[in-house]
């Protein structure tokens, strides 16, 4: 499998001259498996319009463009790219969206093609050229055929959110993003009026329960793509329940389930190149036989 970054921010696009070696292009990755050749990107933030100039270029020479593409959730930083990516206007190509739903009373198409009407954009869903399909995805695993199997999970995240795990040919590639990680959500203040013990020795063993279970869906990947957003102290003190990770989180939790390559991602729009720099001269030694690194656009991995 080939990995490729096309984006690699969260909340908001955040290009610039303090931007430019990381990149500032919100979460779009490249999947690519030989024997045979199959597509499959990972989320529809701004970084697919570059993916889709790229396939443009290059695939559509070839002949019709297919892929499949799995969204992690809804949030706009995930699908605001989706607009721009000029493959959905060529007729012959053909596209599946798979991804999670939060609310019954609107699918997946209706969540994505929204972004597409005169309200937002001089293009409506209905004059897009290329067939798309949209599956609804909950917890589960899906064939692909070709001998690739794709599982999901849930994250803790403020609205529904997945992560994937992709497996072929003996190979896997994991993405945990938008998350953080589960916590006792009851008071465990014994000194508060509303303190329940019972409620609180739960809670921390719901929390724990859960957090092994994504530790075990992510065991034995060679690459890991994991949120890291926030650096541990900025986590705790301003943005609990956010849903997003902190470094010394990942790197602790990632040493005991064989990962192989830890991506670092979702960088929080507001860091600097020079703020990543002095994060990955801190964090990202190799330990334990993981190698740890900061995603970057443009980056390529083969595994």
């Amino acid at each position: 499998m080939k990995i490729k970054f096309w984006g690699v921010r969260g909340s908001i696009p955040c290009p610039g001259a303090k931007t430019w070696k990381y990149g500032g292009n919100t979460p779009c990755i490249e999947l690519r498996t030989k024997d045979p050749e199959r597509l499959i990107i990972i989320d529809a933030g701004s970084g697919i319009r570059e993916l889709g100039n790229y396939l443009m270029a290059h695939d559509l020479p070839k002949g019709p463009i297919k892929a499949d593409i799995f969204l992690s959730h809804t949030h706009w930083d995930h699908i605001m790219g989706f607009p721009f990516f000029t493959p959905i206007y060529i007729p012959g190509n053909q596209f599946t969206v798979y991804g999670p739903v939060s609310f019954e009373d609107e699918t997946l198409k209706d969540i994505i093609g929204g972004q597409l009407t005169y309200r937002y954009f001089p293009i409506r869903q209905d004059e897009l050229a290329a067939k798309i399909d949209y599956i609804d995805l909950k917890e589960g695993i899906i064939d692909l055929g070709d001998g690739i199997t794709v599982r999901s999970t849930y994250l803790n995240h403020p609205v529904l959110c997945l992560g994937y795990r992709f497996e072929h040919h003996g190979k896997v590639f994991c993405t945990a993003y938008d998350t953080e990680p589960f916590r006792n959500v009851f008071c465990t203040d014994p000194n508060d009026p509303s303190y329940d013990e019972g409620m609180a020795i739960e809670g921390d063993l719901v929390a724990a329960e859960e957090n092994q279970r994504l530790s075990d869906f992510l065991s034995g990947s060679d690459l890991l793509v994991h949120d890291a957003q926030y650096t541990q102290e900025e986590y705790e003190t301003t943005r609990l329940g956010w849903g997003h990770s902190s470094f010394e989180y990942v790197i602790s939790m990632t040493k005991d389930i064989n990962v192989k390559k830890l991506a670092l991602f979702h960088h929080e729009p507001m860091r600097s190149d020079d703020e990543l720099d002095q994060l990955a001269e801190k964090y990202c030694a190799k330990q334990d036989e993981i190698e740890i690194f900061i995603a970057k656009e443009g980056m390529d991995i083969e595994i």
